[in-house]
């Protein structure tokens, strides 16, 4: 992972990483190939994990002390031989996992089943209830969910 000015490496070896985040001082890092969340020593290069998922980690977002982390079921005939597929005993999950950044610990999650198969991003839309995404009668929304 290269430092966007000055191109240097920041980090390496990490598995397809997604979603760099600055939060509360530190660089945060989704490791999609194996489901971690990992934080980066930017001055080091080193890397520590913080906590497992049960799915492709794609989209973060943070609320105080609590990372939001997107997941979806991969696509195995793509991502055969990654360290998320290998050796897994529980199937992969698609949703959005909370996890407590101080003990690693998965505080609550929201698992999607049936159709919904992928997440991309995360965000929070502080101060906002019930935004919409698409106008009432758009074709878009006739495969939109809505969850209580």
């Amino acid at each position: 992972m290269p430092d966007v000015d000055s191109g240097a490496v920041v980090a390496a070896g990490l598995s397809m990483p997604h979603s760099p985040r600055w939060h509360d001082g530190r660089l945060w890092v989704l490791q999609s190939g194996s489901g971690t969340l990992v934080v980066v020593d930017v001055a080091t290069g080193t890397v520590e994990t913080v906590a497992e998922v049960p799915g492709f980690a794609r989209g973060l977002a943070f609320a105080g002390r609590y990372a939001l982390i997107g997941l979806s079921k991969v696509r195995e005939h793509v991502f055969d031989g990654l360290p998320l597929t290998r050796d897994r005993s529980e199937p992969l999950q698609c949703g959005v996992w909370v996890v407590d950044t101080e003990t690693g610990a998965t505080v609550a999650h929201l698992a999607f089943e049936g159709l919904v198969q992928e997440i991309f991003e995360i965000t929070l839309l502080h101060g906002l209830r019930h935004p919409e995404l698409v106008e009432p009668g758009a074709p878009l929304a006739d495969s939109a969910f809505v969850i209580p």
